[in-house]
């Protein structure tokens, strides 16, 4: 079922509420915290769920642009930062740093020597 956000106008608190597509503008909708019914829908943005094989596809054109980049550090940071963006994972603090680096101009050699220990385990 889909999840509408509200916010009660009486008491000022947000509040989620599972309806079904059918039940939604007909069924009544009532503060889950006071129990009111001066509510209001809260437009939110949309989110929508990609598997990791639909995030690769969609990547999958971008890939082929590879070519070449070992030659441009900014274009490599930038394709790294949209990748790492489509994994919708949590990336470590490194990453970022290597990106920021790229894009910066620094080239793939120039940062290895700055950041020796990169990917180096925890002990």
């Amino acid at each position: 079922m889909p999840t509408y956000d509200f916010f009660c106008n009486t008491c000022r608190q947000r509040f989620d509420v599972f309806l079904t597509f059918g039940e939604y503008g007909k069924k009544a909708v009532h503060c889950t915290h006071c129990n009111s019914k001066d509510v209001r829908r809260r437009m939110t943005k949309v989110r929508i769920a990609k598997s990791a094989e639909s995030r690769m596809d969609d990547m999958e054109g971008d890939l082929s642009a590879f070519e070449g980049l070992e030659d441009d550090p900014r274009a490599l940071g930038k394709m790294m930062r949209k990748m790492g963006s489509e994994m919708g994972e949590e990336l470590p603090a490194e990453f970022d740093e290597v990106v920021d680096r790229l894009e910066s101009g620094q080239s793939p050699e120039e940062i290895e020597s700055a950041l020796p220990d990169l990917g180096a385990e925890d002990p």
